[in-house]
């Protein structure tokens, strides 16, 4: 498939992922391919056992494919060892997560600072960036609350300006409204539509059909392989969409 924004940040060749052997093997992935260019907003979708779990790990660097080629902003992770996809992770990828994944007893901008301590870089510029990206969502006179003294919005929000503080190729979101209300659920979307319209590219994995079409494209995907690749329009303010099929 070709991709349909900038040059590819993710090109996956025949992408299979085998778990077990003989009787107990599971094959969750079955030689998926595709591209998705820089700048695009993709929802992958699928129910329970489709591969879509599976994709994302991989997608993420959180797991390498049994076999098949993965090029990650041009970057060749099929088969990097564990030490080397957490170097990836932290400077590729920002991720946002249902559970937000903040640490409790740490401030906003302690959190979003987190991931830059990892990559030392200078203080000065952890804490410039740590600013910058809580104010980009909104809370930049948020920085002092803890976890506990925001609300679950609030707290996926911080979680957003964790994922973009490093500047990454894609931010990476697992079913990131899966644990907020409705008005969370749109703040939160709003925002990553505000990244993608920047020209950053935004996955986001969702089995909640209102979440996916907010995305400029869905993948679908059933028994491990990918039965839907189309780019629409999102509906947005009661428009329709327009639809064009890739596969």
């Amino acid at each position: 498939m070709t991709a349909i924004g900038g040059h590819p940040v993710i090109a996956i060749r025949d992408i299979a992922k085998v778990y077990g052997e003989g009787d107990t093997e599971v094959r969750a992935l079955r030689g998926v391919s595709l591209d998705i260019g820089a700048g695009e907003y993709v929802a992958i979708m699928g129910a329970s056992g489709s591969g879509k779990s599976t994709l994302m790990h991989i997608l993420g660097c959180l797991d390498v494919p049994t076999s098949g080629r993965y090029l990650l902003d041009g970057m060749d992770v099929s088969r990097l060892d564990d030490f080397a996809l957490s170097v990836v992770r932290n400077r590729k990828i920002g991720f946002v997560f249902q559970s937000f994944n903040l640490i409790p007893r740490t401030s906003a901008f302690a959190n979003v600072e987190l991931p830059m301590v990892y990559a030392n870089l200078p203080k000065a510029e952890r804490q410039q960036r740590a600013q910058a990206a809580l104010e980009k969502v909104g809370l930049g006179n948020r920085g002092d609350a803890f976890p506990n003294q925001l609300s679950g919005g609030q707290q996926q929000r911080v979680a957003v300006a964790r994922a973009i503080a490093t500047d990454p190729a894609m931010v990476l979101a697992d079913e990131p409204t899966g644990a907020l209300d409705s008005a969370s659920t749109g703040e939160v979307l709003e925002l990553f539509e505000g990244l993608n319209a920047e020209g950053r590219t935004v996955i986001v994995i969702t089995h909640e059909p209102d979440v996916a079409a907010r995305a400029g494209r869905l993948i679908r995907l059933r028994d491990g392989v990918v039965i839907e690749d189309t780019t629409h329009t999102a509906v947005v303010a009661g428009f329709g969409a327009t639809e064009e099929a890739v596969l």
